[in-house]
């Protein structure tokens, strides 16, 4: 161990240094992940509810799209949205790209969960507000959904925190997120371990507040547990 060189791994000095300028990125990261939870979980409910019809004309669509979205790597989405649809007269910002590819293929997987999640409901909570009259949305709105959003909770959070961490892929369609802000002072100053090393803890970072909020949806939703 005395004989590795650590100023050729880890340079305190780098680091602090390109902190701020690093940071300058990190907006982009967060701007990228919560928009793209926040449209992939509305697209991904009704994602859910087509997979799970009975009508084999929703159902079907939604299996393929589904499959087709968790079988393909972002990075090949993100450049078909980037480089590819510009020959077909469609472009997009680096940014607004990133977001659709995101939110696109986190729906996929959110729509798995949320089916599932419904699906634990019991089904005596269905009949009880069918007997008290309520229709099929105000049941899903006011009865389903908050319990099954109580169980979705920690998957969902999963996504969430791997939508941090793909974030970094926007990097390829040169979206200034914190890792090409770290590639930008790395290629710089010739030393790729210190930044990427400072980028993994910045990302270990901001996952960890992400588990903090996660850990606070689950107490909150604890009341559901009396049904």
């Amino acid at each position: 161990m005395s004989e590795i060189q650590w100023e050729y791994i880890f340079d305190p000095q780098l680091a602090i240094e390109s902190l701020p300028y690093v940071m300058q990125g990190i907006w982009y990261t967060l701007f990228i992940s919560l928009v793209s939870m926040s449209i992939g979980l509305f697209i991904s409910l009704f994602l859910a509810l087509a997979r799970s019809s009975s009508r084999t004309w929703l159902r079907w669509p939604a299996r393929t799209y589904i499959s087709f979205m968790r079988g393909v790597p972002i990075l090949i989405i993100l450049f078909l949205l980037y480089f590819g649809f510009p020959y077909i007269g469609i472009e997009f910002n680096a940014v607004t790209a990133a977001i659709i590819g995101f939110s696109l293929n986190s729906a996929a997987y959110m729509a798995e969960i949320n089916r599932s999640a419904i699906a634990a409901v019991p089904k005596g909570q269905w009949e009880a507000a069918r007997s008290l009259g309520l229709s099929y949305w105000m049941t899903m709105r006011r009865v389903i959904l908050p319990q099954g959003f109580r169980i979705a909770v920690p998957p969902l959070s999963n996504v969430m925190l791997d939508l941090i961490k793909a974030s970094s892929l926007a990097a390829m369609i040169t979206v200034p997120e914190i890792f090409q802000m770290s590639r930008i002072v790395a290629g710089r100053e010739m030393d790729y371990m210190t930044m990427f090393i400072l980028v993994a803890l910045i990302y270990w970072a901001v996952c960890s507040v992400m588990t903090v909020l996660q850990n606070y949806l689950e107490k909150r939703f604890e009341k559901y547990d009396a049904f």
